[in-house]
């Protein structure tokens, strides 16, 4: 202990403090803060010395020293780690003028600096108070600029340490008050808040210590001096901070100057503080919190009266309110909290006025209310509805008054005024406020504004000045809120609430509060259930609420919209089964059963809105519901009274209301249960007389309310109709007006032809079928039906559409009902129909575009509908309606709703066309065509959209087509028999018994089958589910129908009948598994279907099919070609016997076309892949002889090498070169165009571009196709190009690696052909070998020049082909064997380059393997270092099953070759080593072992880091054998290497990390120290520095404990690496060095290193130049100042001559 005190007095701490003090202002920020938090660690140890070197340095101020901030922070951390033993007061004098001399030596204020400055001091107060005040008193007379400052450090100990403070406070005040006169504007800030936080500190301490007073005669005279001062000087400033600060200090300072003074001041004060009130928020809560303490102290005080009498707090009061006003304006544009705290603070001092004076506040706050100023009045809304429940019995007699005060507010339109007025209400209904009339009233005006919606907002706005930002949305939810809270929670207003709600129900300006009132009325009958007889004596005892009449009529027609907030609907059904007892007694029980249901259909409005239709549905369900409670009613006086009702409350809806199209309905249903006639007739005038036909929803509505009358009354009906349309245009009025605008007559005549002809329309549609003929016939055969059609607007088209197709449904009823007749003029209004749809140039309306959609899919509908009647149509008309309607096939697919129904209704028009039409078989076969001919075009559509609805719609006439064949048609599309189906009508068309069979059904050849195939079949394998279940289907009934027709004289259908016939089922079990699992795969059912086409279609038809693929093949739809193209495959593969030559070169033209038109790769493959099929299974040399044209065609005509996507033929090259049977043939095919001339070089671009060629010129052609066609083979990977070379495999391939090297240098040289040439032909003889791989290593590296790539190439190749021709191997190894003493350099290095891989796959021949290892060592000592490198790594490949007998012999060259002169060979060497070491014998290495240690340990410091690394990791791999005799000799090793490995831990490169990690871990159960392993295995590799450091720590104190008699030679090479050439290194030294002196308690080791590294530590951080070294020395440092060892130096001091000179 004694040899540590002595070490410890003997260590140079003072200078190490001295350096890390230094290294504050370091240029680095990483050492900044390193030395930051060393100095913070050993401060606690000797804070005093930390101080030393600290003032030292700082007494050259900022201009000698860079980071003052930093050094007053270390100092602040020092004095407070001061022990009390240790404080001197003069040194903490100096070190207190020290950061005082630096504060006052600049005019800046806040800096960061002065920040820290201001901290010691404050750190210095904390020890020594009245010092710190003394040297801070000496500056409050100095320079004005360090006034600020001064009095801002009192400020700041005041806040920190307030029970030392505040017994202080008069020493501080009578210094700080003979300045305050002088003090500028810019410091008076300062000076107010210093005194707010004395203040604060006073009551701090008044609290902790309440029988201690401060404040004695002399403290109140000072804080009455500061008082006034401020007071009256400062809080008059023009400067605003000013004002603020002194204001915030004097509501700190009123509860400590006496009554007397605070009296005398507030005249003066109270204005002050309320001017700032009127600022923004932030300074709005320092006044109102201050001025909440001037009045807690005014009024609340326990010395006396108030203050303040409530005159006097008027003023106060009215600047309040408006305060509330404005935390209102500012909640969206500033922090919510200050505005919520500035709102509360107002509260408090409402409540605080409120206590002394409430009946004066509860008047003054009435008196505001009255004034109807809008901040005024909402403030004091406010406060009311705040202290309501707070003083409710000091104002208990006030009642009345409040109340009529808030209801003189009932007409105010601001918004703010109504949200607080709504708020006051409910919190008075709570106290019983409401009672008698006024009660209603109140909460008439929360139904009101329960109904306010955002288009109210505008007229709200216009009228107001804004108070608050408060919206009708918010206001409406407020009223919501509350008049439920009135309803449930509140017993004493159910007697207001009922009846009275029911009153509110019928206006009309309440209608947005249906909802709400309806929830309330069910709450309340729900709570009175039990004496609803009451309930209805209430109703009746008031003439003012409604009759059951009117409630049932309004809720009815409120009922239309499901999706209205607050689910309006459900609310009303609920009331109405709560008021069944006000209605006829026998409702009730149907209610109890019905409403229930209607109530669940509108329950889930999410699920609603997934139903189109779901408005239509549910006003079908009001209609049938109130019809059916009329029939249940049976009371006729009761309906009479409702219709009156109904008619009565066409005024509570405006017209473009869809209410009103309902309530036309209601009241029709209604009529229709009436038999007065004239009754029936007034309201008929009367409901025509309210609507607004210009609607269209209202002249909807009028239209179906027509119809439903017409049921019952269907001649009152007509004549009105009838006088409608006399009387169009005929008013004065009207006439007048056309005079002068041509577009007013257009629109005013539209919207009454179109409310006509819908009336019309549903007059019929309703009308009883047995009488409706007559009016038919007249209305159409008077051309009355004319007078409707010349209109314009698309609504009112649409109308007239939706009339005709009602008109003709009305015939079509009337033959479902027994009474047919046809429909006279039938085509004309096709015709009218066909020009209604259309576009009208002059047409200009907004939403056209949407609107002509709804007309047109309107229109098909309605054309379907008259082509269904009775007469047939004609050809013309016909052709006419199929040219104007097939193109809406291809409307884009948005917006769905409109274009969904539209193709829907096309596909059943084309359907109902196709029964309709024809004559006889062969006609409708014809017609059949004629119509997918022209929907080809959309089936085939690179779209989806337009491939499902072609394919939807062939699909759909092919069945009703089949259905004609087998059993006539039915106008409705019935399928099967019906009563409405039209058989043949033999007498019709005269006796068929004398014409051919094809003139009564179509026969098979009619139907075009095999065109049809290839169109359809395709189309099985498309991308989209639905098209593929669909062309499925259509194959089906394709088939189906030809199978029942009559076949051609002569005709097979590939095979027998039943063969047939099992194909077709087969193909129909097919769909119906698409049908039932749609994740079935595709191309199962695809290779299904086609198998059954290829059964059922005979010759001639597979010949049209295979004629025609080229289209199908071509389609932009990949999977559909792709199905093309496995269809034809097929048929030629099952009946390619059946083609002659003519047929498979058409075929073969066909496919080759395809091939050329197909740009997409894998496409095109399959193309070829047919073409190959069709050359197998037919006569091959067609096909081959047809190629080989079309590639010389191509040659002469074209630039192949740019044509996109490739040249097909090349493709059909490789494709013949691939195939099992064809490759073969083919290579025989093209040897034998080839012999017939001898081959020249030609150039294979573009020939001569003439059309006719010589005989000659096209056997060059055909010779010049064949060349390329070879190459194009050998590239293709076929086994022909595998036999041919089988037999010269082994000296062709020798050839082409010898030659690497030799065209690698012409190429280096500049000439680049040769290369071309050889890798041309390399690449072509790996596609002839089939080897992919190594067709790919050629690709990737045949070019690179540099001599490493191209040799690496070698291997590649090598490797490739021992892997895929192990046979070659042998033959290869001889003939490289041999190459190795070939003169060139280039020749040896491919030819090792090649052996040393070869070599790896050698174990199958022992013989040859000798003599390969005899030259590979002979020729490690070969001139060229590449042949060097590449022998050496030959040896160590050798097979593991003869390794053994030659590891010696390796190890012996690895050992020579480790000095090789070349890095690259020792860089080979170690990497060598290390897969040798792998399996090794332990007799073999040991030998060795020291030696490779040796030269291992030389190599880790080498400044190639794959070197590095690799030594590192090759030394890890000895310790295998560092056992048994040799192993301490080898622990000497690892001792010797141990530090290097702890330091490269943490090296630049990952490698080299992973290197040394897993070294150590190899070391860890040699050195057997217990936790090594575990240790190395905690630390990450790609962790930061701290963890480093930490592992560092853990190592080396595990190191130092179990391993002390090394730390001596550990330190030494430790210390060697201070010198190292990476920084890091560097840096990792000086952290380990000092971690093993921190931990040892070795007086020698202490004695011989601690001396040495503190002063190279000293000199790194002095004059390293890498910011790591000087930053971890910092650190270091640290390390060894905390050392427990080294205690003496924690009393050490800094010399005091260092000190001055240090200073100096």
């Amino acid at each position: 202990m004694a040899s540590s005190s002595s070490l410890g007095s003997s260590i140079p701490a003072p200078e190490a403090v001295q350096v890390l003090v230094s290294s504050l202002a370091d240029e680095s920020p990483m050492v900044r803060e390193a030395s930051m938090a060393s100095l913070k660690d050993i401060s606690p140890l000797n804070p005093l010395l930390v101080l030393d070197c600290c003032s030292a340095v700082s007494r050259g101020g900022r201009r000698r020293f860079g980071n003052m901030a930093g050094v007053f922070q270390v100092m602040a951390f020092g004095v407070r780690a001061l022990d009390k033993n240790d404080i001197d007061a003069s040194y903490i004098g100096k070190l207190a003028k020290i950061a005082t001399a630096e504060i006052i030596s600049s005019k800046e204020l806040n800096a960061d600096w002065q920040r820290a400055a201001a901290s010691l001091l404050v750190a210095i107060g904390s020890h020594l108070p009245d010092l710190m005040m003394e040297e801070i008193f000496l500056h409050l007379s100095g320079p004005s600029s360090a006034l600020a400052a001064m009095i801002q450090i009192l400020a700041d100990f005041a806040s920190a340490d307030a029970l030392q403070f505040a017994p202080r406070l008069k020493g501080v005040l009578s210094r700080v008050l003979p300045i305050l006169g002088n003090v500028r504007d810019a410091q008076r800030p300062i000076f107010a808040n210093a005194f707010k936080c004395w203040c604060q500190a006073v009551w701090q301490y008044n609290v902790d210590f309440p029988s201690n007073s401060l404040i004695d005669g002399d403290v109140m005279s000072f804080l009455n001096s500061a008082f006034e001062l401020l007071l009256r000087v400062w809080a008059g400033s023009r400067d605003l901070k000013v004002r603020v600060s002194s204001v915030e200090a004097l509501g700190q300072m009123v509860g400590l100057i006496t009554r007397t003074q605070l009296k005398t001041a507030l005249p003066r004060l109270i204005p002050t503080i309320l001017e700032l009130c009127k600022k923004d928020q932030d300074i709005a809560l320092i006044a109102t919190s201050s001025l909440y303490n001037l009045l807690n102290v005014s009024l609340l005080s326990e010395t006396g009266p108030p203050l303040l009498e409530f005159e006097e707090l008027t003023v106060i009061l009215s600047t309040l309110l408006p305060v509330i006003c404005m935390d209102n304006d500012g909640k969206e544009h500033s922090d919510f909290s200050v505005g919520l705290k500035t709102y509360n603070e107002v509260q408090r001092c409402f409540l605080t006025v409120g206590s002394i004076y409430p009946e004066d506040l509860f008047s003054f706050l009435l008196n505001k209310c009255r004034l109807r100023e809008e901040p005024l009045t909402f403030g004091a809304l406010c406060v009311l509805k705040h202290l309501l429940p707070r003083s409710s019995e000091a104002w208990h007699n006030k009642r009345p008054l409040l109340v009529d005060a808030v209801k003189s507010l009932l007409d105010e339109q601001s918004l703010g005024i109504r949200k607080a007025l709504s708020e006051l209400i409910v919190v008075m209904a709570s106290h019983c406020y409401l009672v008698g009339p006024t009660a209603e009233l109140f909460v008439e005006y929360l139904v009101r504004h329960c109904a306010v919606s955002e288009q109210d907002r505008i007229d709200l706005e216009r009228s107001q000045a804004k108070v608050g930002l408060i919206c009708p949305t918010e206001l409406r939810a407020i009223c919501e809120k509350g008049l439920l809270l009135l309803t449930i929670t509140i017993p004493e207003m159910e007697h207001v609430l009922w009846p009275f709600l029911l009153k509110m129900i019928i206006p009309r300006d309440y209608t947005g509060a249906v909802a709400m009132v309806c929830r309330c009325i069910a709450e309340l009958c729900r709570h009175r259930s039990s004496y609803n007889n009451n309930m209805l004596d209430d109703c009746k005892d008031r003439s003012d609420i409604p009759n059951p009449e009117e409630l049932f009529a309004r809720l009815v027609v409120l009922l239309h919209n499901p999706l209205v907030r607050e689910q309006r609907a459900t609310q009303i059904l609920t009331v109405l089964c709560y008021l069944a007892p006000m209605f006829p007694r026998n409702i009730n029980l149907f209610w109890q059963d019905e409403i229930p249901k209607m109530k669940a259909y509108v329950s889930d409005p999410e699920d609603l809105k997934l139903d189109p239709s779901y408005q239509e549905t549910w006003d079908d369900m009001i209609i049938n519901f109130l019809a059916e409670s009329l029939d249940v009613i049976q009371d006729i006086d009761w309906v009479i009274s409702l219709g009156n009702a109904f008619t009565k409350q066409y005024a509570l809806y405006t017209p473009d209301n869809e209410h009103s199209a309902l309530l036309h309905r209601c009241l029709g249903i209604l009529l229709q249960k009436v038999n007065d006639r004239a009754y029936v007739r007034g309201k008929i005038d009367w409901m025509y007389k309210q609507a607004n036909i210009t609607i269209p929803t209202n002249r909807l509505g009028l239209a179906k309310a027509i119809g439903l009358v017409a049921a019952s009354h269907l001649d009152t009906v007509l004549d009105k109709l009838k006088n409608i349309l006399d009387n169009v245009g005929q008013s004065i009025f009207q006439r007048f007006l056309s005079l002068f605008s041509e577009s007013y007559r257009t629109e005013e005549s539209d919207d009454v032809h179109a409310a006509l002809a819908l009336m019309y329309g549903y007059a019929a549609r309703y009308a009883p079928s047995m009488v409706i003929e007559a009016r038919i016939d007249a209305l159409v055969g008077t051309n009355m039906l004319s007078k409707l059609l010349h209109v314009r607007h698309p609504t009112a088209k649409q109308a007239v559409i939706t009339a005709i197709d009602l008109l003709g449904r009305a015939v079509i009823n009337a033959a479902e009902n027994g009474a047919p007749f046809p429909l006279k003029r039938r085509d004309q209004l096709l015709d009218y129909i066909l020009t209604l749809m259309g576009r009208d140039e002059s047409d200009d309306f907004a939403d056209s575009s949407l609107e002509l959609l709804r007309t047109q899919a309107l229109a098909l509908n309605a054309c379907t509908t008259l082509v269904s009647v009775e007469p047939k149509l004609t050809i013309e008309t016909r052709n006419r309606v199929m040219k104007a309607t097939l193109g809406f096939f291809a409307l884009p697919n948005d917006p769905i709703d409109v274009i969904n129904p539209l193709i829907d209704n096309l596909i059943t028009l084309l359907c109902a066309i196709l029964l309709t039409s024809g004559e006889d078989g062969r006609s409708r076969a014809e017609q059949l065509l004629h119509i997918l001919r022209q929907i080809d075009q959309y089936v085939s559509s690179h779209m989806d959209y337009q491939r499902r609805r072609g394919c939807l719609a062939v699909y759909e006439m092919l069945v009703k087509f089949r259905m004609l064949c087998v059993s006539g048609y039915c106008a409705l599309g019935c399928r099967g028999s019906c009563t409405h189906s039209k058989q043949i009508d033999r007498t019709l068309h005269g006796n068929f018994s004398n014409l051919p069979s094809a003139f009564v059904s179509p026969s098979r050849e009619a139907l075009s089958l095999g065109d049809r195939v290839i169109m359809y079949l395709p189309r099985c394998a498309d991308t989209d589910s639905e098209v593929r279940e669909l062309s499925a289907q259509i194959l089906d009934q394709l088939f189906s129908i030809s199978l029942s027709l009559p076949k051609p004289l002569g005709s097979s259908v590939g095979g027998d009948i039943e063969l047939c016939y099992g194909a077709l089922s087969s193909l129909e079990d097919v769909i119906a598994i698409l049908r039932s699992d749609s994740s079935i795969d595709p191309s199962e059912v695809f290779n299904r279907i086609v198998a059954s086409v290829c059964i059922l279609l005979t010759k001639d038809e597979l010949v049209d099919t295979l004629h025609g693929c080229m289209p199908a093949i071509c389609n932009r739809i990949k999977q559909s070609a792709e199905g093309a193209i496995l269809a034809v495959i097929e048929f030629v593969t099952k009946r390619g016997a059946e083609l002659s030559e003519a047929n498979i070169s058409r075929t073969a033209q066909s496919l080759l076309s395809a091939a050329g038109h197909v740009t997409e790769k894998q496409l095109r493959l399959e193309v070829l892949g047919a073409i190959s099929s069709l050359s197998e299974n037919t006569n091959e040399k067609v096909v081959f002889n047809e190629v080989l044209t079309a590639a010389a065609r191509d040659i002469v005509t074209k630039d192949i090498s740019r044509l996109r996507g490739g040249w097909s033929m090349q493709d059909a090259f490789h494709a013949f070169s691939q195939h099992i049977v064809l490759s073969v043939l083919f290579l025989e095919h093209l040897i034998s165009v080839l012999n017939q001339t001898r081959v020249t070089k030609s150039d294979p671009g573009k020939g001569e571009n003439s059309i006719l060629l010589s005989e000659t010129q096209l056997a060059d052609d055909i010779l010049q196709a064949a060349i390329f066609a070879l190459t194009a083979f050998f590239r293709g990977g076929g086994k022909v190009g595998k036999r041919a070379v089988e037999q010269r495999y082994s000296s062709v391939l020798a050839a082409l690696i010898l030659q690497f090297g030799k065209c690698h240098g012409l190429a280096n040289s500049g000439q680049h052909e040769p290369l071309r040439a050889l890798l041309t032909a390399f690449q072509a003889f790996c596609e002839c070998v089939g080897d992919l791989e190594m067709g790919k290593i050629l690709a990737r590296d045949s070019e690179q020049n540099e001599k490493e790539k191209w040799i690496n190439l070698i291997g590649n190749l090598a490797g490739c082909i021992s892997m895929k021709r192990p046979k070659e191997v042998e033959n290869l190894c001889k003939i490289f064997t041999k190459s190795l003493n070939l003169q060139e350099n280039f020749q040896r290095e491919a030819a090792a380059a090649a052996l040393s891989e070869f070599v790896c796959y050698s174990s199958g021949f022992s013989s040859t393997l000798e003599e390969m290892v005899e030259v590979l060592c002979r020729h490690v000592s070969d001139e060229s270092p590449t042949v060097r490198c590449l022998c050496l790594r030959g040896l160590v490949k050798i097979p593991s099953v003869h390794i053994y007998r030659h590891t010696t012999q390796v190890l012996g060259v690895i050992l020579a070759l480790l000095d090789d002169l070349d890095e690259s060979v020792q860089l080979t060497v170690v990497s060598c080593l290390l897969m040798i070491l792998d399996t090794s014998p332990k007799d073999a290495v040991e030998p060795i072992l020291l030696n490779l240690s040796v030269r291992l340990r030389n190599l880790q410091i080498s400044m190639n880091v794959k070197m590095r690394a690799d030594a590192f990791a090759a030394f890890g791999a000895l310790s295998n054998y560092g056992i048994g005799a040799h192993k301490d000799a080898f622990l000497e090793q690892i001792h010797a290497t141990l530090p290097r490995l702890i330091l490269h831990l943490h090296d630049d490169d990952l490698a080299v990390r992973h290197a040394c990690r897993n070294t150590l871990k190899r070391f860890a159960p040699l050195m057997e120290i217990e936790g090594l392993l575990a240790l190395f295995d905690s630390h990450r590799i790609n962790s930061d520095h701290r963890a480093y450091e930490d592992f560092v720590r853990d190592f080396t104190r595990q190191f130092v404990q179990h391993l002390s008699s090394r730390v001596d030679t550990f330190m030494a090479s430790t210390i060697q690496a201070l010198n190292a050439p990476w920084p890091i290194i560097q840096a990792n030294a000086i952290y380990v060095s000092s971690s093993i002196l921190s931990l040892s308690d070795d007086p020698n080791i202490l004695a011989l290193y601690h001396a040495q590294v503190l002063g190279m530590l000293v000199g790194k951080m002095s004059r390293s130049a890498d910011a790591v070294v000087r930053a971890r020395s910092s650190l270091a440092f640290s390390l060894l100042l905390k050392s427990t060892n080294l205690i003496s130096w924690r009393a050490a001091r800094l010399d005091q001559a260092d000190s001055a000179r240090k200073g100096s």
